[in-house]
């Protein structure tokens, strides 16, 4: 039997039994033009030097790596005798290779899901800064205008006390009539109190902009997933996961838990009831079901997922309404079958200890 084996300094035919080399293709003394080919190696392309070589073998050929499944059937194989110093490599110009190699990977364009795992991260950052921020508001602009945060919540609170700070203009704003029990501000105090409620009013558009960009960037290049979860579902989804590609990779097992790692450690640590969903219960059909039906709805919900993100890594056709109906098919199917809650096994009795008199009665000390 053949084999085709690739290394960073050639392509070889080695003869299986013999461990003899039958044919090859060494790479050209030339840094660049090695690292271009590494390159497309590592992005899980062919080489033309491994297609001439494997429509030359007559008969049956294995090949080293999964990369070259197209050409062969995948082996264990040790090349570890083919090494560059036969064929006039050194240290010297591996390390030329590699620089190259580093440089070009580097400068490569990003896929979009990467950067939307970024802006996910972005948002989450955005999100806890503005709850700091509100809150600190809240607690300092309450000791003048306690009332307001019955009127006006998140940016509307934020955007009266920046406009106006003084509790009268803010009322004449509203529209009521009430009277505060706060205290009066200097105005020294009222303008650190408007410049802390100008800044989360930024702090608000910058969120709803990120927001928009991670919504552009789902419906873009995750049309079949933004279809059976939503835009911010599966950004989330996407961002867990560490990007489109990986989630592609990934058993739908772990699609439905991912969010619930902790849940999954504490019961691989202390034997508790492991989690049935993780992000994905905040689909509506997952998080509206009976608890009994969670689980089975956040299966199915994980296999369809999957598949959207396979289409979608992979740029296959649209087929983001047609997974919507095989899954509301499913759910139906789950209602239908499971009904109503499974019964609890009754525990039983626990039986007494006898008395002393009886033990005694018994023979028993």
């Amino acid at each position: 039997m053949t084999v085709l084996v690739t290394k960073w300094f050639g392509t070889f035919l080695i003869d299986e039994k013999s461990g003899r080399i039958t044919d090859k293709r060494v790479m050209p003394h030339d840094a660049h033009a090695v690292a271009l080919k590494l390159a497309e190696m590592q992005r899980g392309g062919l080489l033309d030097e491994e297609r001439e070589l494997a429509a030359s073998v007559d008969g049956k050929l294995s090949v080293g790596d999964r990369r070259q499944s197209e050409l062969g059937k995948p082996m264990l194989f040790d090349s570890s005798f083919v090494t560059p110093a036969k064929f006039g490599f050194d240290d010297a110009f591996m390390h030329e290779v590699m620089m190259d190699l580093g440089k070009l990977r580097t400068s490569e364009p990003i896929p979009r899901d990467r950067n939307l795992v970024q802006a996910i991260r972005n948002l989450d950052d955005q999100i806890a800064t503005i709850n700091l921020y509100d809150e600190r508001l809240h607690e300092w602009y309450g000791m003048h205008f306690p009332e307001l945060a019955d009127y006006a919540r998140d940016s509307r609170y934020a955007d009266l006390v920046a406009r106006y700070g003084d509790r009268e203009q803010v009322i004449e704003e509203l529209g009521i009539e009430i009277s505060s029990i706060g205290a009066d501000f200097d105005p020294d105090d009222m303008r650190a109190v408007q410049d802390l409620a100008d800044t989360l009013c930024r702090l608000y558009d910058d969120r709803s902009r990120t927001e928009e960009y991670i919504q552009g960037i789902v419906s873009e290049a995750c049309p079949n997933m933004c279809a059976i979860l939503g835009a911010p579902l599966a950004a989330r989804m996407i961002s867990l996961a560490g990007g489109l590609e990986r989630l592609a990779g990934l058993p739908s097992s772990t699609v439905q838990l991912l969010g619930a790692e902790k849940a999954m450690f504490r019961h691989l640590k202390s034997g508790k009831r492991p989690p049935k969903h993780g992000i994905i219960f905040q689909h509506p059909e997952v998080h509206r079901a009976p608890y009994w039906q969670r689980g089975k709805i956040a299966r199915a919900l994980a296999g369809k997922v999957l598949i959207a993100a396979k289409i979608d890594q992979y740029h296959g056709e649209f087929r983001g309404d047609a997974l919507n109906q095989e899954l509301a098919r499913r759910v139906e199917d789950i209602r239908r079958r499971y009904p109503e809650a499974p019964k609890k096994p009754q525990k039983g009795k626990k039986g007494r200890k006898p008395s002393k008199r009886r033990r005694q009665r018994c023979g028993r000390t």
